[in-house]
Order: C-alpha cells, then sequence, then structure tokens
C-alpha cells in the first residue's frame, strides 16, 4: 500500500467507519423492527462487527502507523490544523481499544446485546428478577473494562468510562458541577413550585390523539427545524434514541394516545441530535475528526432545539395553531400561554425523558451516582433498585412504585453504555450557553423562531458547532463559539428567568 503513514492511516479509519456505521443500523433495526427470534443472531452479527474493528484498531501496524505520522507531522511542513486533529482522534480512538483484548470486547458486545434483549421484556413486565443475571454479567464485565482502561491511560476506572463517551471528561470536574446543582435545585423547585401552584390550573388539552396524527404533526415540525427526510426517517422504538449515520440518520419515538405532549418534544429532541450529525463535515465523513465532539456536545444540541427553543413561548406561539389543527384541537387548552405553562410545567416524576428543566438535573445526578458505586464495587446490581428508590425519595421526594418507573426504565446500562449519563445534564448547561451566545451574536434568531424561521439559529450552529466536528476539544470550542469554559451560572440564570421572572 503507498502512501504516506497519514494517508494510510486515513484509509484505515474509513474501513472502521464503514464498520461502525453498519453496526448503528444492526442496533436501529434491533430496536426498531427487529422480531424478537433475531436476538441471538443480532448479537452474534455486532459482535462479530465489533471484533472486526478491534482487530484493525489494534493490529501492530496501526500502531506503527500512528508512531510515523506523529514524527512526520513534527516537520515544519507537516500536518494541516484538520489533519492534526484527525491524528489526535486516532490516537484516542486507538488508546482505548488497545486496552482490552479482542475476547473481551466481543463478550461484552454479545452479554450487552442479550442483556437488552432481555431487558425489553423485563421493562415490560414489571420484572428486574428476570433480567438480573445478565445485567450482572454485564456490569462484571464493564467493571473489567474499566479497570484495563484505567491502566492504560492512567485514569480512575470511572473516569475510563467516562472518557469514551466525553474525551477528557473527568469525574472530579463533574462532582464539584453536580454538587452546585444539587445545592441550588432544591431551593429554586420549592419557588417554582410555590408559584405556579398560585396559578390558574394549566388545562389538559383532551384527546384521544391517534398515532397518526401525532406522527403528521412530528414530521411538520421537524421540517420547520430542516430535518432532511431524503437523508432520514422516523420510527416508533422503546426508548427514544437518534441513530444510523450522518448521510442516514434514524430517529424514533413512543407514542401515548392520551397524552400528545411527550412524544412530540422527544422528536423535537432528537431532531436536535440529527440535525447535528447533518451537519458535521461532509470533507471528514468517516475519519475521528468528522465525528461529533463528545456526548455532552451532542446532548447540548438536542436540548438547544428542546428546552432553549421548542419550549419557549416564542416558538409555541408558532406552534399552537398547527397543533390545532393537525390534532383537531379546540378551546382555551389549545391557547399559546396554556401550552406554554403545560411545557414549562414543574411537576417531579419518575421517568427522566419526561422530566422537565428544573427536575430533570435530579434524574442525571442520581444515575452518575449510582453507577459510580457500581464501577467502584460499592453496589452490586442486585441491590440497585432499593438504591435506586432511596435516591428517588433523597432527591425527589418520589418513591416508585416499581422498577419499571424505577431502575428499569432506561436502556443503557443494560445495552453496555456506562459513563454516559453525566453528560445530559453537561449538555444542559452547554444548550443554555450557546443559546445565549447565539442570540447575543444574531437577536433576530428569535424573532425568527417566533415565526417559524430557523435559518438564523441552524446558521449560527452550523458555523460554530457543527462544520466544526472533532477539529476542537469540546472546551476549546466552547470557548471559541462563546467566549468562556463552560459555566453553570449560565445554565442557572436561564432557570431563574424562564420560572421566576
Amino acid at each position: 500500500m503507498t502512501g504516506t503513514a497519514y494517508q494510510r492511516l486515513e484509509n484505515r479509519f474509513r474501513r472502521l467507519g464503514a464498520l461502525r456505521d453498519a453496526e448503528a443500523l444492526l442496533h436501529w433495526d434491533l430496536a426498531t423492527m427487529m422480531p424478537a427470534g433475531g436476538a441471538e443472531a443480532r448479537g452474534d452479527q455486532l459482535a462479530v462487527l465489533t471484533s472486526l474493528r478491534h482487530g484493525i484498531l489494534t493490529a501492530a501496524e496501526t500502531e506503527e502507523l500512528l508512531e510515523t505520522a506523529e514524527e512526520a507531522a513534527k516537520a515544519a511542513d507537516g500536518l494541516d490544523p484538520w489533519q492534526a486533529a484527525n491524528l489526535r482522534e486516532m490516537r484516542h480512538t486507538w488508546a482505548h481499544a488497545t486496552a482490552l483484548t479482542g475476547e473481551q470486547v466481543e463478550a461484552l458486545s454479545r452479554t450487552a446485546s442479550a442483556c437488552e434483549a432481555a431487558w425489553r421484556d423485563a421493562r415490560a413486565d414489571d420484572d428486574f428478577a428476570a433480567v438480573l443475571p445478565k445485567l450482572e454479567t454485564v456490569l462484571a464485565l464493564v467493571r473489567e473494562t474499566a479497570a484495563a482502561k484505567a491502566e492504560k491511560l492512567g485514569i480512575s476506572p470511572y473516569d475510563a468510562l467516562l472518557d469514551e463517551y466525553e474525551p477528557g471528561g473527568r469525574s472530579r470536574e463533574i462532582d464539584r458541577v453536580f454538587a452546585d446543582l444539587e445545592a441550588f435545585l432544591p431551593g429554586l423547585l420549592a419557588e417554582v413550585s410555590e408559584r405556579q401552584a398560585s396559578d390558574p390550573p394549566v388545562r389538559e388539552p383532551e384527546g384521544p390523539f391517534p398515532v397518526e396524527r401525532q406522527r403528521d404533526l412530528a414530521v411538520r415540525l421537524m421540517q420547520v427545524l430542516g430535518f432532511d427526510f431524503h437523508h432520514g426517517r422516523l420510527d416508533v422504538s422503546l426508548h427514544p434514541f437518534c441513530g444510523g449515520t450522518p448521510d442516514d440518520v434514524r430517529i424514533t419515538t413512543r407514542y401515548d394516545e392520551a397524552d400528545f405532549t411527550s412524544a412530540l418534544m422527544g422528536v423535537l429532541h432528537e431532531t436536535g441530535h440529527a440535525l447535528y450529525e447533518r451537519g458535521l463535515p461532509a470533507a471528514w465523513r468517516g475519519q475521528p475528526v468528522g465525528d461529533a465532539r463528545g456526548m455532552a456536545l451532542h446532548e447540548s444540541q438536542s436540548l438547544l432545539i428542546e428546552m432553549q427553543v421548542c419550549r419557549s413561548r416564542g416558538f409555541l406561539g408558532f406552534a399552537a395553531p398547527i397543533m390545532r389543527t393537525m390534532l383537531g384541537g379546540d378551546g382555551p387548552a389549545w391557547d399559546t400561554d396554556n401550552l406554554y405553562r403545560l411545557y414549562t410545567r414543574i411537576r417531579p416524576g419518575f421517568i427522566r425523558v419526561d422530566a422537565d428543566e428544573v427536575t430533570y438535573p435530579a434524574h442525571v445526578i442520581l444515575r452518575y451516582s449510582l453507577e459510580k458505586a457500581m464501577i467502584a464495587g460499592d453496589l452490586e446490581a442486585a441491590d440497585l433498585p432499593a438504591a435506586w428508590n432511596e435516591g428517588m425519595g433523597r432527591l425527589l421526594g418520589l418513591t416508585p412504585p416499581n422498577d419499571r418507573l424505577g431502575c428499569l426504565q432506561d436502556i443503557h446500562w443494560y445495552d453496555g453504555a456506562w459513563g454516559y449519563f453525566p453528560t445530559y445534564t453537561l449538555g444542559a448547561m452547554t444548550a443554555a450557553q450557546l443559546f445565549a451566545a447565539a442570540l447575543n451574536a444574531d437577536p433576530a434568531i428569535e424573532t425568527g423562531i417566533a415565526s417559524g424561521d430557523f435559518t438564523g439559529l441552524m446558521t449560527w450552529l452550523a458555523d460554530n458547532v457543527h462544520s466544526r466536528g472533532s477539529l476542537l476539544t469540546t472546551r476549546e470550542l466552547l470557548v471559541a463559539a462563546t467566549g468562556r469554559p463552560l459555566d453553570a451560572e449560565i445554565f442557572k440564570t436561564h432557570l431563574k428567568r424562564r420560572y421566576l421572572a
């Protein structure tokens, strides 16, 4: 094979990207269309693809090419900024891969696939005991993975898991931020609850709302936001998500015919993810530098669209007549003011994905503390339901009546995704900071949103976030876009302005 070491690495990572994209679409199919009987075969398919990727990454030639390319990059006529960043991200990916053997990677993939399939039935049946043995096996393998990566990377086991989702993320910083939020939020929640209790009751739009009408409404508003159905689709799954690839983005949601509000905001949330994926630099498709810049930034894009924009009074003023028409609504429950109060109502609940802005961080703080304890060996999987219920009582004053509304509600741990949860609240904070910077740069963005014109906002996001891929670190990107690193005070100011002003 000819070409420089760097060029040969690009070719190698292009192949790795294609394998990863195939995995992504198999995961989407598993969650949406695959018959239950296909679970074992699908687990085999995913394990083989995962093993193939791992084998390419850990081959001796890959390390040799990295070392040669890094040495050449030091020359005066070395790599341009995008290539240099790509090489940095290649090294990061390689470091994670080489911490594990092929057998470890394949075992975790197979076990997680089997556990996820069991979780689907266990959640539906509210039967934690049915999935517990598989969860225990997943946890054991994740602990083994965390220990191996910690030794390789020179960081703690939990941070080694976190680093895969949020490169450079460290629990000591998250601990500080979350402690600040945990101290701030109870007082805010009490004050907002007292204020909203003194207001006239929010009117609930009366259903039923047929699924097909809800889907049509979701598609209409996705198009307003700029979702490209030539490069994506909307489907149904047990747990809403955005998957697929930048050129074939797959969004899913779940519907409730008695309540359209949750599914709609879920779709708009996932559309934020999809717009980010579609906006990643096309010239760097299949290369690490062309990927999204970590999950905190990814979550910021979904939460910016859902929380900052689509729950705003301006957007709901635009959307209210569309909702009325497409869902056949009538009466004061469909007025803009009532819909705004409905979508900004603070009400502690059991389900994270349905939580309001003020209580959502508590859901994340709970999961973060539990997964840290489980990775450290301080909490066993069998004790998870009791620990979950205790934490819900402490943080939100609620005790789940069953595990379906408790520790069975999220797919992440059962699917082998540990170290992911803190990125949700880091994303909410980042979303507030990016949106404030966008409005400061172009005040007309707010007027455009109120008229259904997202051109200004999407142009700013494309220029400052989407098109940059992983060229910059998360901190560097945030400083470049907003003038400062992540600042929790901006998020707290947003909450006070929206709910107390």
